[in-house]
């Protein structure tokens, strides 16, 4: 449980969960496992591995881009959601899952089309868009739907 005063944030690399004081700058952070930057300004690769601990184990919302290989229009917002990463942290946390590769946690969440953005907080899902939008509507989206 955290105070008013820190964050669980979870290490993008390791997906260690770190506490960090509210009064510290959260762009500044380290993992306390692995050392890497808490903070990268770019989308994390989300897998069965670590996609709960940023779902539902982090004090930030975590916006996942759906997307597969195959898929032209997942193709075209990739570097639209890599460009939202770099405004939206640390505000939030960005993740691309690969529905081919990660067909259980799509399933879980019953994306039947792609690319599909789903936003989490505490592993609850506060809201969803699907088909590709250029950087500045994935930002407005995203703000809106965490309440930020």
């Amino acid at each position: 449980m955290t105070t008013d005063a820190a964050k669980i944030i979870r290490c993008p690399v390791c997906a260690t969960g770190n506490r960090i004081p509210l009064e510290r700058a959260m762009t500044e952070g380290k993992c306390g496992k692995c050392g890497s930057p808490l903070f990268k300004h770019e989308p994390i690769v989300l897998t069965a591995a670590n996609f709960d601990a940023h779902a539902a184990r982090s004090d930030i919302p975590l916006l996942v881009d759906f997307w597969a290989t195959w898929c032209g229009p997942c193709r075209v917002m990739g570097p639209a959601f890599a460009s939202a990463a770099q405004t939206l942290e640390p505000a939030m946390r960005l993740g691309k899952l690969d529905t081919e590769a990660e067909q259980t946690i799509a399933h879980r969440y019953s994306v039947q089309s792609i690319p599909t953005l789903i936003l989490f907080f505490h592993g609850r899902e506060l809201g969803r868009h699907s088909g590709a939008i250029p950087p500045a509507t994935i930002i407005s989206w995203a703000r809106k739907t965490a309440g930020v």
